[in-house]
């Protein structure tokens, strides 16, 4: 009765949509088909299951939208703590120079930046909520994955809070970067990969091309990571996108959206490749940190649940055809590695193998007699992640306790958000203790992006002049007049390693951030 009942239900699912969508399903294999191909030959080129897809998925869960807001709201709540990046000032005087690109990136967070910042002046809220809410939205579409999978509520629910618990989503959710928008556009990318496949949806392939060209406006790491899925699929399947005229629409209009940026690059001798080289191995350890950061990267005590959504699509046959997203997520680690890339390169890849990840785990918290045990220990995972990356991701400790702490260790980024405001005072004493005649002729001169971005954004309420520089945009905005004769130079250890570049250097004043933290700017001289 059971066998007939099953091969009824696999005949009525082949008759409205085909083989393909069927087996993702996870009926298993085809061979019960063959009593009813003659039924459906009426329906063979109704390759979508959009319709009636959507009765054979669970609901998104109500709890996934609690997750989503409860992590929206931590995160706006903490944002106006300590004080700007390094990165976020200089977004804001980049989207003040509006290009279709940058030496080091895309334009869309560099408008944006400039946008909130012109909507709300020194608002760090307002700078902020665009960051906030895409890591919020990240969060939920890690939810519509595991949903898309088959997942119900309790996997739904996993996947939510593992993505929005996660050390990296706090983190790039908390302050402006482009790494907050690359880890949507490609989890977005992602998830629709895996619809596409699943329901054989050539609209879904479409609309994953355009978040690709999208992301790449923002970060061109997602463009990337479409050429790498698009080689995986090819590899191990499904291979029907390559016979579909989706994959040459999606592919051209991913190119499309993307060629502003990919223009200004190629018209500049395509600097961000030699950024991206001057960068290689500068953080998290390098080479020898690359996989002991991934264990960090989302929590410890979460790994198991990531890992588990590498392996699944390998061990599920129903799920045969997503084996291309772990073989992405392999690729990529290797390139990086081989490439030396930064560790947390591979963060946007997390919420889509987490969304695969919670369905086997919340199977295993089933499987036993003792479920409320299971979940139990899950749930106290949860919470230590919760607390755990919230310490190393968010400004909750005082500023005085940040140094030597395992936040900085860690999480680094934390401690380029203070002193700046005393970095400006510095600045303004130094360069008020100048002679007013000699001060006509002098330029304000910094080492890097951050300083002159900081006296950009900060400075003009001091009265500081603009800032020149040669790092990265601001090496496009335009050399100090031919007439002036001294600089005000900052950002260089000592006068010997302003040499050649500058001479006669004389020390005026040391920058300290006043709470004894060493960062970036800690100790350093300003120099006449």
């Amino acid at each position: 009765m059971f066998l007939q009942r099953r091969i009824q239900v696999e005949c009525w699912a082949k008759k409205t949509f085909g083989e393909h969508d069927t087996l993702s399903l996870g009926y298993g294999s085809a061979q019960s088909w063959s009593s009813c191909q003659t039924q459906g030959v009426a329906h063979q080129e109704r390759r979508t299951v959009e319709g009636t897809s959507e009765r054979e998925l669970a609901p998104l869960a109500l709890w996934v939208g609690v997750i989503v807001a409860a992590q929206a709201v931590l995160l706006i709540a903490t944002s106006t703590r300590y004080g700007y990046h390094r990165d976020e000032m200089y977004f804001i005087v980049s989207g003040s120079h509006p290009e279709f690109g940058y030496p080091d990136q895309p334009p869309l967070v560099p408008l944006v930046s400039w946008l909130m910042n012109h909507l709300a002046p020194g608002s760090l809220l307002v700078l902020r909520l665009p960051s906030a809410l895409a890591a919020a939205a990240t969060t939920l579409i890690a939810g519509l994955i595991t949903r898309e999978v088959g997942g119900r509520a309790r996997a739904q629910v996993i996947a939510a809070l593992c993505t929005a618990s996660s050390g990296f989503a706090l983190a790039v959710g908390h302050f402006v970067t482009t790494t907050t928008f690359d880890l949507l556009s490609t989890t977005a990318l992602c998830w629709l990969l895996i619809r596409a496949v699943i329901r054989h949806s050539g609209r879904s392939l479409l609309i994953a091309g355009v978040v690709a060209g999208l992301g790449c406006e923002a970060k061109p790491q997602v463009a990337l990571v479409a050429i790498v899925a698009v080689i995986a699929l090819a590899v191990v399947g499904p291979r029907w996108p390559f016979r579909s005229p989706w994959l040459a629409a999606a592919i051209t209009a991913a190119v499309l959206i993307a060629a502003p940026y990919i223009v200004w690059q190629a018209m500049h001798g395509w600097p961000q490749l030699t950024v991206a080289g001057n960068v290689a191995g500068t953080a998290e350890g390098g080479r020898a940190g690359f996989v002991p950061f991934q264990l960090v990267m989302v929590s410890p005590v979460l790994a198991p649940v990531w890992i588990a959504g590498l392996i699944a699509p390998f061990r599920r046959p129903a799920w045969r055809d997503l084996r291309f997203l772990p073989l992405v997520y392999l690729a990529l680690a290797l390139i990086y590695i081989v490439g030396n890339g930064k560790a947390y390169y591979l963060a946007s890849l997390y919420p889509a193998v987490l969304g695969l990840g919670s369905l086997p785990v919340a199977d295993w918290t089933l499987r036993s007699h003792r479920v409320h045990l299971r979940t139990v220990v899950l749930s106290a995972g949860v919470a230590l992640s919760i607390v755990i990356s919230a310490v190393i991701a968010l400004p909750l400790l005082p500023t005085t306790s940040l140094q030597g702490s395992a936040v900085m260790a860690i999480n680094p980024d934390q401690g380029e958000t203070v002193g700046w405001p005393r970095f400006i005072d510095t600045v303004s004493q130094a360069w008020n203790s100048i002679p007013s005649a000699q001060r006509a002729d002098t330029v304000i001169f910094t080492e890097n992006y951050g300083e002159a971005g900081a006296i950009d954004l900060l400075g003009a309420s001091h009265g500081l002049p603009r800032a020149y520089s040669g790092h990265n945009g601001f090496s496009e905005w335009g050399q100090p007049a031919a007439s002036a004769t001294s600089a005000l130079v900052i950002g260089y250890d000592d006068p010997p390693d302003a040499a050649p570049n500058f001479t006669g250097c004389t020390t005026l004043a040391h920058v300290d951030n006043g709470v004894g933290l060493d960062n970036d700017e800690q100790g350093l001289p300003v120099m006449l």
